[in-house]
């Protein structure tokens, strides 16, 4: 961890509109100080794009100050002594000092306004995020010694943990994502909190526990931050299929540790992710999450065989659902849902090429399923080998060396990446003299399985063979 750069330096370093809101809140009377996250990233030796200040303004005479020099303002965060503004580039908020209490039983904070910057910074999640820069003069106020921590690379909070996570108990989740994020551990005495409390979590809607996880899985350490969940009991309720993947190792190792399994195979597809102008640019959140969580299917599936090996049928398939399932239960879009899933249900479609091979139909259909996901696809399927076994690995890693020049070689030859059949919906019904409706579809899948078997045909042929496809089928099927 770095010292705090001079003030010279730092003069240099932050944008000027910071040094003219702070003159501005001083001429009106007022104390307005950098706070959080910004200058915990000063130590870290960067700049952060957030701006965020603490006041001894209220919102309404923020507003004052800040009358003819804002270009806009925002009053959604009012309630909660929150002003919005923006500045040239620059969006910037401005709190006023709380002194906040929570209800128990309620995910909403009881506001109450401070009139110290030392019993605002005392409320906040952890001592590194509780130090400011007094304006103008960037004088550090760090009551809580979160430079001392930040600089031993412990999570600490101002406070007992105890009543910070009870206060809030998002803040054990964000306790994970700073240990994802900075590659830092949390104090013992947090830790101990976090096992205590986990179940204060269940108070916290879908969508906060969500973003903070995105962040966690996004983060340069994200085995530190699902660990971190893990062992304190909070994964048992945000993200249970991970915990549940620590199978009872038997005695004779008849199959892998599927937990460590999973952490490793997260972290090699990180290695794998392509920079901005690549085709998968990291950090890419549907890679990694189900690179983690790729084999939750296996505890459902597991099954001791009578020669003594354990086997995991369909595990895919049922990991699929059960992504589907978790990822609905946090509120994600659809997209991504839907983009985990097949990854998880098409991870195990490659074994098998290096032993038997593929037919170029094959090949096809491995492409058309993977759709806009091949290049996640290629990533997680050389990553999911984690065997020490040197000659095995090699040849996995031969094989589908093989399948990826033949998908380039067969691409080459037709449009692999938007198969579809040799004749469109339209052409279907127009030639078949029907309407739309279940047996368009029915001829247009005929078309497509045609198409992945045997390549594309001519306009010609393709007629040809849906007419002949057409006088096979009964007649309670025409229109």
């Amino acid at each position: 961890m770095q010292q705090l750069p001079s003030p010279q330096v730092l003069t240099e370093l932050l944008p000027p509109v910071i040094f003219e809101l702070g003159q501005r809140f001083v001429d009106s009377g007022f104390e307005l100080s950098l706070v959080g996250g910004p200058v915990r990233d000063l130590f870290l030796g960067r700049v952060s794009p957030d701006l965020d200040f603490t006041t001894s303004a209220s919102p309404d005479e923020t507003l004052a100050v800040v009358a003819g020099w804002a270009d806009a303002t925002w009053e959604v965060g009012r309630a909660f002594g929150t002003i919005a503004l923006r500045k040239d580039q620059h969006t910037i908020e401005v709190t006023t000092y709380r002194a906040d209490a929570y209800d128990p039983s309620s995910r909403k904070p009881i506001v109450a306004f401070g009139d110290k910057l030392e019993d605002d910074l005392y409320r906040r999640d952890f001592t590194m995020n509780a130090m400011a820069l007094r304006l103008p003069d960037l004088e550090l106020v760090d009551p809580y010694n979160g430079a001392v921590d930040l600089a031993a690379g412990e999570v600490r909070t101002p406070g007992a943990p105890s009543m910070s996570f009870s206060d809030d108990p998002l803040r054990m989740m964000r306790a994970a994502r700073f240990a994802s994020q900075l590659g830092i551990d949390v104090a013992a005495d947090v830790r101990a909190a976090m096992s205590e409390m986990a179940e204060r979590i269940k108070i916290i809607s879908a969508e906060r526990v969500r973003d903070e996880l995105v962040k966690l899985i996004n983060g340069a350490h994200p085995r530190a931050g699902i660990d971190l969940l893990v062992d304190t009991g909070l994964a048992d309720i945000v993200l249970p299929e991970v915990s549940a993947l620590r199978l009872e190792i038997d005695e004779h190792h008849r199959h892998k540790d599927v937990y460590q399994h999973s952490l490793t195979v997260l972290e090699q597809a990180m290695e794998l992710e392509s920079d901005a102008d690549g085709p998968v640019p990291g950090p890419d959140f549907v890679l990694r999450f189900a690179a983690l969580m790729h084999d939750i299917g296996k505890p459902a599936t597991r099954k001791f065989e009578p020669n003594g090996a354990v086997s995991f049928r369909h595990h895919d398939v049922v990991g699929a659902k059960q992504v589907k399932a978790r990822m609905r239960a946090l509120r994600f879009d659809n997209d991504s849902i839907k983009a985990v899933a097949r990854l998880v249900e098409l991870h195990m479609r490659f074994y098998g090429y290096g032993d038997a091979g593929w037919s170029d139909s094959a090949v096809r259909r491995y492409v058309h399923d993977a759709g806009d996901l091949l290049e996640r696809l290629h990533r997680l399927t050389r990553s999911d080998v984690t065997t020490r076994n040197r000659k095995k690995a090699d040849r996995l890693s031969f094989a589908y060396d093989d399948l990826e020049a033949r998908i380039v070689e067969i691409s080459e030859q037709e449009e692999m990446a938007a198969v579809r059949p040799d004749l469109n919906g339209q052409q279907i019904m127009e030639l078949l003299e029907i309407k739309p409706g279940p047996v368009v579809g029915r001829a247009y899948n005929f078309l497509l399985e045609r198409r992945l078997d045997n390549g594309p045909i001519d306009r010609d042929e393709a007629v040809s063979v849906l007419r002949e496809w057409w006088a096979q089928q009964p007649e309670s099927t025409e229109q």
